[in-house]
């Protein structure tokens, strides 16, 4: 590739993660639910048609922001699991990467949400494909942590299958997040904190899984 060509397609990876940043600020604002192409075309500065040349439509524009999320929580599982030697270990440290995510970001969060619920029928193949497979990547992360903790010894042997206990850690933590952001004031009505319903999650996690 000659100089021009990859200057080209810095100026297109930038445009578009600049269309992204705008269409989570206009998200925050108003929900992906209804958020529009109109609106997310003002906050990034450009004019309809160019943002159609990025996204052919909301749905491929809503798995653009899926797409950047799952790649960015491969990078923090990634990074949970070099910190740590023990199987255990990685996969708290993994939950805590998807629970500190979800804070710091919550409209990625509520845009995976919406998309693990019900993608959209008429999202671009490649786009949904992207999706799909930066999610595979988190959760073979996830999964190898868990094999690793059963050779170790962290994580019972018994437990289960290192797959079907990486969907039921990932589905327990995920709603998890869910209700300490959906009825936060009921939690704190009942005298619940939020952190302290997390922490219970990872205290009943471990001692399910743990090695003797």
């Amino acid at each position: 590739m000659n100089h021009l060509a990859e200057r080209r397609l810095e100026e297109r990876e930038r445009r578009r993660s600049d269309i992204l940043d705008a269409a989570e600020a206009v998200a925050a604002e108003v929900g992906i639910e209804t958020l529009t192409m109109d609106q997310v075309a003002r906050k990034a500065r450009l004019s309809r048609a160019l943002l159609y040349v990025y996204f052919q439509d909301k749905a491929a524009l809503t798995l653009g922001i899926c797409e950047r999320a799952l790649q960015q929580l491969g990078d923090h599982f990634e990074a949970a699991v070099a910190a740590h030697a023990r199987g255990q270990d990685q996969v708290v440290a993994c939950g805590r990467a998807y629970v500190s995510f979800a804070l710091a970001h919550p409209v990625r969060f509520a845009t995976l949400a919406r998309f693990e619920s019900r993608a959209p029928d008429a999202a671009p193949q490649a786009a949904h494909d992207a999706c799909i497979e930066a999610g595979d990547r988190s959760q073979s992360i996830l999964v190898a942590a868990i094999a690793r903790g059963r050779e170790d010894g962290s994580i019972r042997r018994d437990a289960g299958d290192p797959v079907l206990v990486g969907f039921t850690l990932w589905g327990l933590m995920h709603g998890i997040i869910q209700l300490t952001m959906a009825k936060r004031g009921e939690l704190e009505r009942r005298g619940v904190t939020p952190e302290g319903l997390v922490e219970q999650a990872f205290a009943l996690a471990t001692r399910a899984i743990g090695g003797p």
